[in-house]
């Protein structure tokens, strides 16, 4: 009898979590996803302020899962899905058959239809968007140290990060120690402590879905170090020269967006009901309407918890219905047998800087150096090699010890940019 077709489209936490779990079962699997690696994704605001560096935090598939011989990893780009058929078409043509299918597509940054606004102030979800980032936060200080005029230096030495959710807020922490601290002495004609750090939020707090107490600690870290939070500020327009906002503009030369996450769009060709962000909304087993053998997890997921809260766009919400998906498939559990995803939350790290950090569990709130070792911790544990593991533990023992950062290589021309 031959074995049972898996697809897993996704390389991210979901996708390889669920494969991993899958390691000694009778399935026949098949791992697509359109990078040939996976990335840690929760680090790359630390590749863009060049604290790490890619290799770091990324981890070749085929290198993953070079022992688990009933899975095959392709490179390629799902286009279409026929649920009926039972097929799945790439970008070059080509079909593959599934029994199941697991897809675990993540998201991409959305500019709420300001499309036009990304070459400008990109998001940050790749390896690619982390390097741009990097290079264009370092060419700034260079361009800025070619110039005598400090009014022509203002908008290279301004930062302006829209969306004061983790990434946002971690982004901006770290441009500030950039700036204060790894950059210090480094030039002669600017003083890069003298940047202006914006984190600009359109709630009435950054961090809102932390308690808080925890939003107002880190609004407090955050100013310490020189950044500007500014809070109730929505976004009306960004162009080359700056960010405009509720009749205000800051000149700046460097804007990241940190705003909104938007499903693939590859979700739409499942015709099956999706949230306004795109994602899919899942039954309790976290499979489609109609369709029990085609599965959505992760960040592409519209899931609820107990309450009937949906659950957030985290990485251990995604480990999670990994595991929980590769046990189905394991049992080949028709759907009478298969219990509800029940998410065990494990609580919310972020960290602002050196020894600040905020986090909570369930009721239990903490900050400061105790919350800084613990995200450190954390992030070391999620890493999916030992080599990462390692590496990633030895250069933030260097960044602790003398605020080194040691991937500030930039390729470009700067005449060119």
């Amino acid at each position: 009898m031959s074995k049972k077709k898996v697809v897993i489209i996704g390389g991210g936490f979901a996708g390889i979590n669920c494969a991993k779990k899958l390691k000694n079962a009778s399935l026949d699997i098949t791992l697509i996803d359109k990078k040939n690696h996976h990335l840690f994704q929760p680090l790359l605001y630390q590749v863009a302020t060049s604290t790490l560096s890619a290799p770091d935090i990324a981890t070749p598939l085929r290198s993953l899962f070079k022992k688990q011989t009933n899975l095959k990893v392709i490179m390629g780009s799902v286009v279409t899905i026929d649920k009926q058929e039972k097929l799945i078409f790439l970008e070059n043509g080509e079909s593959i058959p599934f029994d199941y299918l697991v897809i675990a597509t993540g998201t991409r940054h959305s500019y709420f239809g300001k499309d036009e606004w990304e070459e400008i102030a990109p998001g940050l979800k790749t390896i690619s968007d982390a390097v741009k980032i990097r290079e264009k936060i370092l060419i700034s200080f260079e361009k800025a140290e070619r110039m005598e005029d400090t009014e022509s230096q203002k908008p290279y030495l301004q930062f302006a990060i829209i969306g004061g959710g983790p990434t946002g807020v971690e982004m901006a922490g770290a441009i500030a120690e950039l700036a204060n601290k790894t950059l210090k002495n480094n030039f002669r004609n600017i003083d890069p402590s003298t940047s202006k750090i914006y984190l600009i939020e359109g709630l009435d707090r950054i961090l809102p879905t932390f308690p808080s107490t925890l939003s107002h600690k880190a609004k407090e870290n955050l100013s310490k170090m020189g950044v500007e939070v500014m809070t109730q500020k929505m976004v009306t327009h960004i162009d080359e020269e700056g960010v405009h906002f509720d009749g205000d503009f800051i000149p700046s030369k460097n804007i990241i967006w940190a705003a909104g996450n938007q499903a693939s769009p590859l979700l739409k060709t499942l015709s099956t009901p999706l949230d306004k962000q795109g994602r899919a909304i899942v039954e309790q087993d976290l499979s489609i309407t109609h369709f029990s053998n085609i599965f959505v997890i992760g960040d592409a997921s519209c899931s609820y918890d107990i309450g009937k809260k949906v659950l957030p766009g985290i990485a251990p919400v995604a480990i999670q219905q990994g595991k929980y998906i590769a046990k189905i498939l394991k049992k080949d559990l028709s759907t009478e047998k298969r219990f509800p995803f029940v998410y065990f939350d494990k609580g919310s790290l972020a960290t602002i800087g050196k020894n600040k950090a905020v986090g909570c569990f369930r009721k239990w709130t903490f900050s400061g150096v105790f919350a800084y070792f613990i995200w450190a911790f954390v992030h070391i544990l999620y890493l999916v090699s030992f080599r990462n593991r390692i590496a990633v533990g030895l250069e933030w023992v260097f960044h602790y010890l003398n605020n080194s950062r040691r991937a500030r290589l930039i390729t470009k021309n700067i005449d060119k940019t």
